[in-house]
């Protein structure tokens, strides 16, 4: 009996000992010095555990086992989120959470953010070192990943708008930052600049945020525009594992899917993966529109310690549509005529027209921490491009008569067909060293960049327009004084001279399978050429007290050959050094202020233009100039809850590339002499209470022509520019103590004021306001989330913006799109 009692006591002491074992750990900094005040979370679907490590240290007792999430924050430090296995052999060690300052280790992204806010608190592309955005002397604004899936924002061109002072002014991945258009036709990702023309928007599914820094930051991005540049930051791979499968189904015949795995590939966690993809098909509320875009992303790091890391991403896009050139008016008049005379889905064009884009790009970052005090990083890039087009359009002029008067119901049209084939080589590498001379801290980065794209040999396009002759031959126009030479046909009564390419009837729209052997096709062979820019710069980070102060300074030289390897080769050199300085000055813990001066410096090549052009026996263009100058204030409030940024700027660029507007030559390019741009923008970021998040920007721009060959527009509007704009998103998720705890709500406003038209001023877009709104549903213990978004939400009749009143970019309809997400 005495061991009976003896065995059951050493068993009860036994589950007492295992019942109160003990979680202990110790957080510390990327020096391994001790961080104190971090809040610590630790918790599954049974157990939450939380505490605060004073000292640095922290122990948690009557600690179960069982796989758990540890959350731990402190002010100044990323988020640590990681998972971990807790039985009784792991809690016999010491748990370490080691915790980065931002940009501490990176100084490029190769590890992912495990943030969960619409606010991103730091920018690596706009200084190519990691910088908390309070600190950086100029405005940017930023879409997160979390913005964009709460607004379903599946194009780049849905995502970018919320940002303040950004326009989207057609369908195309072109939009006006700060009243200026985008000239350079390329996109920056990571800080990499590509070269494809996506007149088809690419698709989010990877991108962790868009980031648009406003104003010419050539001093460290090679040749960028003057108004800003949308940068494309896109996922890294986590430590922690997560995997998510998305489906969606909506308007327009829309079906949508995509993937997100992460995690670890080795107990060690040095190597970690994340695999991005995203497929969507969709038609279109414009006639005989539609597209299937496919992207795949899969991305590596390894990381062996902390002071190395690499990254390898590979990011393979193949679009397929047709491109929609807007909506035509047809017998209109200058200031009187309706713009709703027309159905938003009218549409010129043929059913067998297409364009496909297959874009493949490869990219590797490396960074290395010699020492505390000097570090290397390099990235390199290959991205190759491939178009393969065929359209029927209008060339923004009307069918005449025998006697050369217009007959406003038939839209003359044109026909062409282009392959090419583009290759770009990025490299980007610098030095940093940090510096300190008394109490003034230096952060100084020395670097090396060059872009390098090859369009190559073998490029062609073929073009059909104008009138027929009777030789067989065609005419770029029709002259009555010489109607015997030209072959004649008469269409619902009128007799005319017989196009190229038969005229599309506004009054009686018929979409049909057209044949291009019926048409006298011109043809060109697109040369090839090297267009390469490559630089060095230098850019001092000082901190001495409250003031934050960057220097920058870029050398830049350019080198542009057409007709590459071959005997008739044309080239045009640039050079330019650029200038960039900007300081902050911290008010208090909450509120920064900061003043800043750019230069821009964009050639502007013989091979600028995708279709072909007149080359010139010299330069074609001269480089496009600007500088821009900037006062702001960034704070936050409510424990840095709630972040507003506050902009005044001025940016003036001379020798603007604009198409000519010649129907004769509708590829004829010219340049404009001056434009000044002048505004106020704001961004209010964050949550007014735990519960409630905002999203909201406003931008007043003022943009002028200043100089220009035609004496008429001095002084004028700019084109595609409202004075106004804005947009809030807003999203509220009900309590844990109310009975619609799993429930979120959204609501969205988008505003513009009126725009004038690309190349028709008689006649102003209208302002619009537009209404979205959505309802989510996220059990808390659950792995399945459902949000139903709906889009206009007033069937409001908008535009977004306008040419001439041939070609009109409507906003799509009332639609809405429901999607399901499974976490894993």
């Amino acid at each position: 009996m005495k061991y009976w009692y003896i065995t059951v006591a050493l068993a009860v002491a036994s589950v007492k000992v295992c019942a109160q074992q003990t979680l202990s750990g110790e957080v510390v900094g990327d020096h391994h010095q001790k961080i104190k005040n971090v809040r610590i979370s630790i918790k599954n679907k049974e157990n939450t555990y939380e505490t605060t490590a004073q000292d640095g240290t922290f122990s948690i007792p009557d600690f179960k086992n069982g796989v758990y999430e540890v959350k731990a924050d402190a002010e100044s430090y990323d988020t640590y989120i990681e998972q971990i296995e807790a039985d009784s052999t792991f809690l016999t060690k010491n748990l370490v959470i080691r915790l980065y300052k931002v940009g501490a280790i990176q100084e490029v992204e190769i590890i992912g953010r495990a943030s969960k806010k619409y606010y991103s608190d730091y920018s690596f592309s706009a200084t190519k070192i990691g910088v908390q955005n309070k600190d950086i002397p100029f405005s940017i604004s930023t879409v997160s990943k979390e913005m964009i899936s709460d607004h379903q924002a599946f194009q780049i061109g849905d995502a970018v708008k919320m940002a303040s002072s950004v326009t989207p002014v057609s369908y195309y991945n072109q939009f006006s930052i700060r009243g200026i258009a985008q000239n350079e036709e390329g996109t920056i990702i990571n800080g990499m600049r590509t070269r494809q023309y996506y007149f088809m928007q690419p698709i989010t599914t990877n991108l962790e945020k868009i980031e648009v820094i406003k104003g010419p930051a050539s001093a460290v991005l090679s040749s960028v525009d003057p108004g800003g540049s949308i940068v494309l930051v896109t996922k890294k791979p986590l430590k922690t594992p997560a995997k998510e499968v998305s489906m969606s189904v909506g308007s327009f015949s829309t079906i949508r899917s995509s993937l997100d795995f992460t995690g670890p590939l080795n107990k060690e966690k040095t190597l970690l993966y994340r695999l991005n993809a995203g497929y969507a098909q969709a038609q279109s509320f414009r006639d005989i529109q539609s597209q299937k875009s496919l992207l795949v992303s899969p991305s590596f790091s390894y990381v062996p310690n902390d002071r190395t890391a690499i990254n390898v991403e590979m990011i393979y896009s193949d679009l397929n549509g047709k491109i929609d050139r807007g909506q035509p008016i047809f017998g209109a008049v200058d200031g009187m005529t309706d713009l709703r005379s027309t159905p938003i889905s009218f549409n010129l064009g043929a059913v067998n027209d297409y364009f496909k884009s297959k874009e493949l790009i490869i990219m590797s970052n490396f960074t290395h921490r010699f020492s505390d005090k000097i570090s290397i990083n390099a990235s390199y890039m290959k991205q190759t491009w491939k178009e393969d087009l065929q359209e029927h359009r209008t060339t923004n002029a009307f069918g005449v008569d025998v006697n050369n008067k217009p007959i406003p119901t038939l839209a003359g049209m044109q026909m062409v067909q282009r392959n090419q084939f583009w290759n770009t080589d990025n490299l980007n590498a610098y030095l940093v060293f940090n510096v300190k001379t008394g109490p003034i801290e230096h952060k100084i980065l020395a670097g090396y960049d060059l872009i390098s794209t090859h369009k190559h040999k073998g490029g062609a396009q073929n073009t059909a327009r104008g009138y027929l002759l009777t030789n067989g031959k065609t005419a770029s126009s029709y002259n009555p004084q010489n109607a015997d030479a030209y072959q004649m046909v008469t269409v619902n009564g009128i007799t005319m001279p017989k196009p190229n390419v038969e005229h599309f009837d506004l009054a009686n729209p018929v979409y049909s399978i057209k044949n291009p052997d019926e048409y006298v096709f011109s043809k060109t062979a697109l040369p090839a050429a090297l267009i390469r820019s490559h630089g060095i710069y230098l850019q001092d980070q000082i901190k001495w007290n409250r003031f934050n102060l960057f220097l920058s300074l870029r050398q830049e030289w350019f080198k542009d050959i057409t007709r590459y390897k071959e005997n008739n080769e044309i080239k045009v050199k640039d050079t330019k050094l650029i200038p960039r300085i900007g300081l902050t000055y911290n008010v208090s813990e909450q509120i920064n202020v900061y003043a800043s001066y750019i230069e821009g410096f964009q050639p502007q090549s013989n091979t600028a233009s995708l279709a072909p052009v007149t080359i010139p026996a010299g330069r074609a263009f001269d480089p496009l100039k600007s500088r821009s100058k900037e006062i702001g204030m960034k704070a936050d409030f409510f424990n840095k809850k709630l972040h507003i940024d506050l902009a005044i700027y001025e940016i003036r660029q001379q020798n603007i590339l604009l198409n000519a507007n010649d129907p004769a030559e509708p590829d004829r390019l010219v340049t404009r002499g001056q434009e000044r741009s002048r505004g106020f923008e704001m961004d209010i970021i964050g949550n007014i209470l735990p519960e409630w998040q905002v999203f909201a920007s406003y931008g007043y721009n003022d943009a002028r022509i200043v100089d220009d060959i035609n004496p008429a527009l001095i002084g004028a509007r700019k084109q595609n520019t409202p004075f106004h704009s804005a947009n809030i998103w807003q999203k509220y998720s009900f309590r844990e103590s109310s009975f619609l705890k799993d429930m979120a709500v959204g609501l969205g406003v988008q505003y513009s004021g009126n725009k004038v038209p690309m190349y028709n001023r008689s006649f102003l877009v209208p302002a619009y306001t537009v209404f979205d709104a959505a309802v989510y549903y996220t059990p808390k213990q659950g792995p399945v989330s459902i949000s139903f978004n709906i889009n206009n939400l007033f069937n409001t009749t908008y535009w977004l913006g306008a040419q001439n009143y041939l070609r009109l970019f409507p906003g799509a309809p009332r639609n809405a799109v429901l999607t399901a997400v499974y976490k894993f």
